[in-house]
C-alpha cells in the first residue's frame, strides 16, 4: 500500500464529516488543506517537482479511496491531479518553475477545445468560454482547451493545445445547480483577450514529456480515465458498505426479518458485490497493461487506448446500477439525506461525462468485428 493510499484512508471519516455539513456547498476548504497537505493532488505530479508519480493504479487507488468518502472530493482530485500532472511533465521549464514555485498547485479547467486564439509573440492569444471548471473555486490555475486558427489564406490544420493560467485571468459564472457531484462547484467561466505563454501550453494529442517517467507517454486520455475509473469504483464501494450497514438494523414494511436475514436480499447483495469486483478487476488489468507497455519503450496503440477507456466507461455505467441497485434495496432508508443517497446523484451526474460515453463501446465493437473470423473457432 503506497504512503498516499494510507493517507487517504486515514482522511476517510474527516471527507464524509465534511461532505455531510457542506451539503450542495463547494468541497470544504478543510477538505482541500487535508488532501493537499496529505500530498493526495500531487498523487502523479512527477518526482523531481515533488509529487509522488504512482504507478497507474496505485493512482486509480488513492482516488478510489477518496471518492470511497465522498464523490465530490474524489472527482475534484482527479480533475485537480491530473491537471497540475500534466503540465508538470509536459509544460516549459520556466513556467514550470513559476506554477510549481510553491509546492504542487491546485488546478481545475476543461480541456475541450471550446476556445480560440492567434499566435503572439511568445504565446497565444486566447478568449474562450467553458463549463464544468470542477474544483475550481479552490484552485489556484485554470486550464483551458483551444485551437489555434491559421494565418488567413493558410490551409494548414488548427492546431489544438491545451494551456493553463492564473485563475484571476478567467471570469467564473456560477450556475452550477445539479443533481449530483454539487460540491464540485464545476462553474462555467470565460476567458477574454487572455496572452497565454506557450511553455503554459502543449499539444493536446501528441505531448512532448519533458519530465517524470514514461508513464506520462501514456497521454492525456489515459490518464484522465485513470481518475474517472476511480472514482466510479469509490462511489459503488461506499454505496455497498452503507447497503450491508444498513441491513444489520433494517426491517423493512411486512417482513419479520432483517435484511442481513433475507436470503433474496443477500443473493442481490452477492450479485452487486461481484459486479463491482469484476470490475474493478478489468480496469485494472487494461491500465496495468497499458503502463507495462510504455514502461517497456512501447507505445500504447489505437487499440489499447480504446480497452482501457472501455473498462472506464464499464466500470462507471456498472457503478451506477449497483449504485441504484443499493438505493432500491434498502426501502426507504435511501430517500433521507446521507452517504447512500450521495452516492445515488454523484454516481449519475458522474456517469453523463465524456469518459463514461458509449463512444469507446463502438470503437472497441468496431475493433472486435475487424478482428473477427468467419469461423468463431479460428478466432485469433
Amino acid at each position: 500500500m503506497s504512503d498516499l493510499l494510507s493517507a487517504a484512508r486515514d482522511l476517510r471519516s474527516t471527507i464524509d464529516a465534511n461532505a455531510e455539513k457542506a451539503g450542495a456547498s463547494p468541497l470544504p476548504r478543510a477538505t482541500v488543506d487535508a488532501m493537499r497537505d496529505a500530498g493526495i493532488y500531487g498523487l502523479m505530479v512527477p518526482k523531481e517537482l515533488g509529487g509522488a508519480e504512482l504507478p497507474i493504479v496505485e493512482v486509480i487507488d488513492v482516488v478510489e479511496e477518496v471518492s470511497r468518502a465522498d464523490g465530490s472530493a474524489g472527482w475534484c482530485v482527479m480533475a485537480g491531479a491530473t491537471t497540475v500532472a500534466y503540465f508538470g511533465s509536459y509544460g516549459g521549464d520556466a513556467f514550470v518553475q513559476e506554477m510549481f514555485a510553491d509546492g504542487i498547485p491546485l488546478a481545475a479547467g476543461q480541456f475541450a477545445p471550446n476556445g480560440t486564439a492567434v499566435r503572439e509573440g511568445e504565446g497565444y492569444r486566447l478568449t474562450g468560454n467553458y463549463s464544468f471548471g470542477s474544483g475550481i473555486d479552490h484552485a489556484d490555475w485554470v486550464g483551458a482547451g483551444f485551437l489555434v486558427l491559421p494565418p488567413e489564406g493558410s490551409d494548414a490544420p488548427a492546431q489544438y493545445l491545451f494551456g493553463v493560467l492564473p485563475k484571476e485571468q478567467a471570469e467564473l459564472r456560477g450556475n452550477w445547480d445539479v443533481l449530483g457531484l454539487q460540491s464540485t462547484a464545476s462553474l462555467d467561466y470565460g476567458i477574454t483577450d487572455a496572452l497565454v505563454p506557450e511553455e503554459a501550453t502543449f499539444l493536446f494529442a501528441a505531448p512532448t514529456r519533458r519530465r517524470g517517467g514514461r508513464q506520462f507517454e501514456l497521454g492525456v486520455m489515459v490518464l484522465t480515465a485513470a481518475g474517472h475509473a476511480g472514482f466510479a469504483l469509490g462511489v459503488a464501494r461506499r454505496a455497498l458498505d452503507e447497503m450491508a450497514s444498513i441491513a444489520k438494523t433494517k426491517v423493512r414494511m411486512g417482513s419479520g426479518n432483517f435484511l442481513k436475514d433475507d436470503d433474496r436480499f443477500l443473493e442481490r447483495l452477492g450479485i452487486l458485490e461481484s459486479r463491482l469486483a469484476g470490475s474493478r478487476a478489468w480496469v485494472r488489468e487494461t491500465f496495468a497493461k497499458a503502463e507495462a507497455t510504455v514502461l517497456a519503450g512501447g507505445s500504447v496503440d489505437p487499440g489499447e487506448a480504446t480497452r482501457v477507456r472501455q473498462a472506464t466507461v464499464y466500470a462507471t455505467q456498472e457503478a451506477a446500477e449497483i449504485v441504484r441497485g443499493a438505493y432500491l434495496h434498502v426501502g426507504t432508508t435511501a430517500l433521507r439525506d446521507g452517504p447512500l443517497q450521495r452516492c445515488f446523484r454523484d454516481i449519475h451526474a458522474g456517469s453523463q461525462h465524456f469518459f463514461a460515453s458509449p463512444a469507446a463501446t463502438l470503437e472497441l465493437a468496431r475493433d472486435v468485428m475487424a478482428a473477427a473470423a468467419d469461423s468463431g473457432v479460428d478466432a485469433p
